[in-house]
């Protein structure tokens, strides 16, 4: 794990409609707390399976294709599966302002951990949406790089890190955060440290994942499912955070 020192940020989309999900733009307090350098990999949760017997079965699919080593994060990951490891481990998911906030690593206005373009080089990621003014189809660097997984996950730690130090927190297994998902959490959130709201029918998910569009890695987007989501989870995983004050291994 990594310390992440408190400070302010501005959480959001400076430039998002009214209507979106990542609007207003709002200035938000954290408290510092350590968080994993990496997400959780196949190796780290089969182990925590092994030693509980928690059920889970890893699919055909997942273990030859989508993360077929140990090294690879772990994927058809429900929220209630990733609680269950994180509170094995003597961690917690981190909030959702916590997870913005340690994926700028320090930047301000950024739309990724490392700036405001992605190539092939910075992150796993499917395909660019040919829309949007970052595409460009003569940049090689567009087309290839270190991301030679197009359909599957990347071994953790793949590409560069962020300013403090945190692997893939773009791109590869999209990460759940502690908080319920709220459309318009954003319009009544509070300033300091805040935690989502008290209910609701789904949880966050944020930072894409191996099948997104290269848009959806930006800090700022925001993602959700059913914490008992079944379907469609192979592009699903998470990565944990303690609190400061707590003693980690």
């Amino acid at each position: 794990m990594v310390l992440i020192p408190g400070g302010t940020f501005e959480m959001g989309r400076s430039d998002g409609k009214l209507e979106y999900d990542n609007t207003p733009f709002h200035t938000v307090r954290i408290d510092s707390f350590y968080m994993d350098k990496y997400e959780v990999s196949v190796g780290q949760f089969m182990e925590f399976v092994e030693k509980t017997g928690y059920d889970f079965n890893r699919s055909i699919w997942q273990k030859y294709w989508v993360s077929p080593t140990d090294k690879h994060p772990i994927v058809y990951i429900d929220w209630y599966a990733a609680s269950a490891y994180a509170k094995w481990a003597g961690k917690r998911l981190p909030t959702e302002a916590e997870w913005e906030y340690a994926a700028r690593g320090g930047l301000k206005g950024e739309r990724y951990p490392w700036g405001n373009e992605i190539t092939k080089d910075d992150a796993n990621f499917h395909l660019y949406w040919k829309k949007d003014e970052e595409y460009d189809p003569d940049d090689p660097l567009k087309k290839q790089g270190k991301d030679q997984w197009k359909y599957s996950t990347a071994p953790v730690g793949s590409f560069a890190p962020n300013g403090y130090g945190l692997y893939d927190m773009a791109g590869n297994v999209a990460e759940w955060c502690q908080d319920w998902y709220q459309h318009d959490y954003y319009m009544v959130s509070t300033q300091e440290n805040p935690k989502g709201p008290d209910s609701g029918k789904e949880k966050v998910t944020r930072g894409g994942h191996w099948y997104s569009w290269h848009v959806r890695l930006r800090l700022y987007n925001r993602g959700s499912s059913p914490p008992d989501v079944k379907r469609f989870q192979d592009v699903q995983g998470f990565r944990c955070a303690v609190d400061l004050d707590k003693e980690i291994n």
